[in-house]
């Protein structure tokens, strides 16, 4: 872990911040001053700027809850970068663990000591974040176009078409959750308890917040409710393994 910890990893790390922070001000400057020449007044900004600011720090709880979770195997320099640039937390963290658990065998929670393991993470994380850089600027256009192209046809069957799609992706989460795993030292398969738990309570955690935000109009839920739910999924969790849950 010493050579994730050197003085030169932070100085990468530094730069990276840098370059994301200076091109989030310039755009934040270009788009404010483009504001004021359609005639937005200076409060209606700073107060945009503002709430803006406000609620990106709820999202921003669930990625730290991520990085924590790796910075154990990884360190924190490469965890720091991957998700405050590069990935996402519903990305990296089943990659990290597929690779650590299902191809070494090793437990997510001891410090990655073995350099193959850690080239082979880094080469996993790397390699599956690299296709939606290629098709979001090259294909984006062309699939929403085709998206509205539905729902214009069929409103009915595009709102289908899309509720698909989400489905999908939840189904693929499922499946991670759902299927059978190795415990490293112990022979053979089992079906985690905790997980599938973890995964009710998260989804209940949901409903619950879906509920306030639609029938009792606490909009201000929209930003919280992903957050809520892995806090409180993870809490749970917590609690199911010191029950003795497997």
């Amino acid at each position: 872990m010493e050579i994730l910890t050197r003085w030169w990893m932070y100085a990468i790390a530094a730069l990276v911040m840098a370059f994301v922070i200076s091109q989030s001000l310039f755009f934040l400057i270009k788009a404010s001053n483009r504001a004021m020449e359609l005639g937005i007044s200076r409060k209606d900004i700073t107060k945009v700027i503002t709430s803006s600011m406000i609620f990106s720090i709820a999202p921003s709880i669930a990625i730290l809850l991520g990085l924590v979770t790796l910075a154990k195997s990884l360190g924190i320099i490469i965890p720091w970068i991957r998700l405050s640039v590069l990935g996402a937390v519903t990305y990296e963290l089943p990659a990290a663990v597929n690779v650590v658990s299902g191809v070494f065998g090793l437990s997510m929670g001891d410090p990655v000591i073995i350099p193959q393991v850690l080239v082979t993470v880094l080469w996993v994380m790397t390699f599956g974040i690299i296709p939606p850089l290629i098709i979001v600027p090259l294909f984006l256009k062309k699939i929403q176009s085709g998206v509205v192209g539905i729902r214009r046809k069929d409103s009915k069957w595009g709102e289908h078409f899309m509720t698909a799609m989400f489905l999908g992706m939840i189904s693929a989460f499922l499946g991670y959750v759902l299927a059978p795993k190795i415990q490293p030292g112990i022979e053979g398969y089992y079906i985690s308890i905790t997980a599938i738990l973890t995964l009710i309570t998260s989804a209940a955690v949901m409903v619950i917040c879906g509920i306030l935000v639609n029938k009792y109009k606490h909009e201000w839920l929209k930003s919280y409710a992903i957050p809520f739910s892995m806090i409180g999924s993870m809490l749970m969790a917590i609690l199911y393994t010191f029950m003795g849950v497997r």
